[in-house]
């Protein structure tokens, strides 16, 4: 090969990766860690500054406990733990399907999966509800 083709060669490869990067190519992003750094996190797709903070370390114990194994992966005490939260009550932000899921809080004492929840979403935020989603709080995992 010529130093002429080598040149000819480099300004069309130049030329590619410029026209390339100019309509959006890129190399694929990293996927985002899925540990949550903040209670500032935004979802996606709407707006938590409406939701009262509550801090990690003021909900039951049993929360930090749910919270733990979510870091963790598991293993989780009830199958449906994991388990895409549809929000059909409308009270989280309006986010698409598979969004959110949700993790039993365990309630001492209970038979049941009882009523408290951790609902998390894909943004890192992190809802609580004692009431089986009557109401959500956002939690501050951070203290």
């Amino acid at each position: 090969m010529t130093d002429r083709t080598r040149r000819a060669a480099g300004a069309l490869l130049a030329l590619l990766v410029t026209l390339l990067t100019g309509f959006g190519v890129a190399a694929p992003a990293q996927a985002a860690p899925t540990v949550a750094t903040s209670v500032a996190a935004q979802p996606d797709c709407g707006d938590t500054s409406s939701y009262t903070v509550v801090k990690l370390s003021a909900l039951p114990a049993e929360a930090t406990d749910t919270y733990n194994l979510i870091q963790q992966g598991g293993p989780y005490p009830y199958d449906q733990d994991g388990t895409v939260f549809s929000n059909r009550e409308g009270l989280l932000p309006a986010c698409a399907s598979g969004y959110y899921h949700e993790y039993t809080v365990v309630t001492p004492g209970s038979d049941t999966r009882g009523t408290r929840r951790i609902v998390t979403g894909s943004g890192g935020e992190y809802f609580y509800t004692g009431d089986h989603y009557e109401s959500f709080q956002l939690i501050d995992v951070n203290s």
